[in-house]
């Protein structure tokens, strides 16, 4: 199967962004109208919006067992933390992998590992940037408590930034999604937390890119092999 010249630079986008890009493409015309260099100004507006909302087709990895980034950016912190006790995890540290995102990222979540929503839990916060590490206690937030197969748990957290101002999650408690699938999406910049399974180690490093759906972040499956 080949991949079109024109596939690899126009991708689909998310529903959304479409009203973002109505709405960047009136004021484009409004701009035209007053002055044709503001109007150029309003087109690549329009296309960085189109841009920021842009959910491209991902191919996640089938081995069973790995658990995938959820989100496209840099991973910025990589320590043990205390999840988030609206995640019913419990109060001992958890091996917490932080994904930052720029606005410059596709900002669609995906899930790291198949498994049931045990719990969706939005709490309301303070817009601190979301590179900082107190960004995870301070900020706004919606966290999901993902029960796997085998009965492990593990944690993922939307968390707003500086500029984001907007946390979805269409996902619902009680659903079982797969491996990258899509459960939400964070407006303009952001960053998501990881609390991986007691036990498991991450394949990942700071400063490394990820890509939604496809990065491997963990193998649940090592320490069982190992033994």
């Amino acid at each position: 199967m080949s991949v079109s010249m024109l596939s690899t630079f126009v991708k689909p986008m998310h529903p959304e962004g479409r009203k973002f890009v109505a709405i960047a493409a009136a004021i484009t015309v409004g701009f035209f109208l007053i002055c044709e260099p503001l109007g150029w100004i309003g087109v690549g507006l329009t296309i960085w919006v189109y841009y920021f909302f842009r959910d491209p087709v991902r191919v996640t990895p089938t081995r069973p067992g790995l658990m995938i980034s959820p989100a496209d950016g840099i991973i910025s912190l990589l320590e043990p933390a205390v999840p988030p006790a609206e995640l019913g995890l419990g109060d001992q540290p958890m091996t917490r992998i932080s994904v930052f995102m720029s606005v410059f990222n596709c900002h669609v979540n995906r899930l790291p590992a198949a498994g049931t929503l045990e719990k969706v839990a939005y709490r309301p916060g303070k817009f601190l940037n979301a590179s900082l590490d107190k960004a995870s206690e301070d900020n706004e937030r919606n966290g999901l408590t993902v029960a796997l197969p085998d009965g492990r748990r593990y944690g993922v957290v939307q968390i707003a930034g500086l500029v984001a101002r907007r946390i979805l999650c269409w996902s619902k408690e009680g659903q079982t999604l797969a491996t990258g699938e899509r459960f939400g999406l964070i407006r303009f910049g952001s960053r998501l937390d990881i609390y991986l399974p007691e036990g498991v180690e991450p394949l990942v490093s700071i400063g490394q890119t990820m890509i939604a759906g496809e990065t491997v972040l963990a193998d649940l499956n090592a320490n069982t092999e190992a033994a």
